[in-house]
């Protein structure tokens, strides 16, 4: 038995260890030489040239077979994703989920604003798919996260819950101007991968739900300029795939919403005195004194 020794997931450490055994074990793969990739959402392995992927902690049966489920339906049509690895699955690990995938060996640099821009717009421009995707709705998204929050002092809830009742009443007036479609949810540079040819493929499939599309392109330019890419890996993506969304008039109001959701889905993950919960204040602070150029740390 192989052991893990950091929490990832939502998992303790000892339960993780046992889940990711039970997991490589149902696909033959060999968890001695497994590394955790990512933990922050998902506890992501890679062994054997395949990437393990247990759902977090919670998280239903119905939410991951319905990744599986678009996944297969993308692939099938030729869309650029990361391929499942050609096992049965998900596998049910006791209640908890894995999921295999092609392991992709990544260069240091990340994929650019720009290597995203074919992807989505090919992807906005699908027919529906066969899988029941969930409406977005961002604003239920944000609540949820509020009321799971235990890091932060009841001041802070308030704040974070007066800036959700501000944006959704501005929403009211706004009118999309793409036509609803699939939406990947998250898309941005962690979220793709390079592939052996020079191109990029889009992965993390969990939260893919149908909605506008402007979701999917301000969610883009908000890590371009939270995280200290520039305006001008913003534009390169912009022009590539034609459409700016800051010249669209429901575009504050839209990025403010996602960027709310950005830190509520971290500080419900918090715990206190964590480097977490630090950035989650420092980024509260700067949506009070309203600074849309505060660089953010990732998470």
């Amino acid at each position: 038995m192989t052991t893990i020794a950091t929490d990832a997931g939502g998992f303790a450490a000892t339960d993780l260890t046992r889940l990711l055994d039970r997991a490589c074990m149902a696909a033959a793969l060999d968890p001695a030489n497994a590394r955790l990739m990512r933990g922050h959402t998902n506890a992501v392995f890679v062994t054997d040239g395949v990437v393990v992927k247990i759902a977090r902690n919670g998280t239903q049966a119905s939410t991951v077979q319905r990744t599986v489920d678009l996944v297969t339906w993308l692939t099938a049509r030729g869309f650029p994703t990361v391929p499942l690895h050609p096992v049965q699955q998900p596998v049910d690990l006791d209640g908890h989920y894995a999921t295999y995938w092609t392991y992709l060996p990544q260069p240091a640099r990340p994929v650019s604003a720009e290597q995203l821009a074919k992807p989505l717009r090919t992807l906005h421009q699908l027919d529906d798919p066969p899988v029941p995707l969930p409406a977005a709705d961002t604003a239920a998204a944000i609540r949820r996260s509020i009321a799971s929050t235990t890091a932060l002092t009841n001041d802070e809830i308030a704040r974070l819950t007066d800036r959700l009742d501000h944006l959704q009443r501005e929403l009211e007036d706004v009118s999309y101007e793409l036509a609803p479609s699939v939406i990947q949810s998250d898309p941005q540079h962690r979220n793709a991968l390079h592939t052996t040819r020079g191109n990029a493929v889009l992965c993390d499939w969990d939260t893919a739900s149908f909605g506008p599309p402007e979701l999917d392109l301000v969610t883009v330019e908000i890590h371009c300029r939270r995280f200290g890419y520039g305006q001008a890996h913003y534009e390169a993506f912009a022009n590539s795939y034609g459409y700016d969304i800051r010249t669209w008039a429901g575009y504050p109001a839209l990025a403010g919403l996602r960027e709310l959701r950005m830190i509520t889905t971290n500080a419900k993950r918090a715990t206190p005195g964590s480097a977490t919960i630090a950035e989650v204040r420092r980024r509260i602070n700067g949506m009070h004194c309203d600074d849309p150029s505060q660089l953010w740390t990732i998470l």
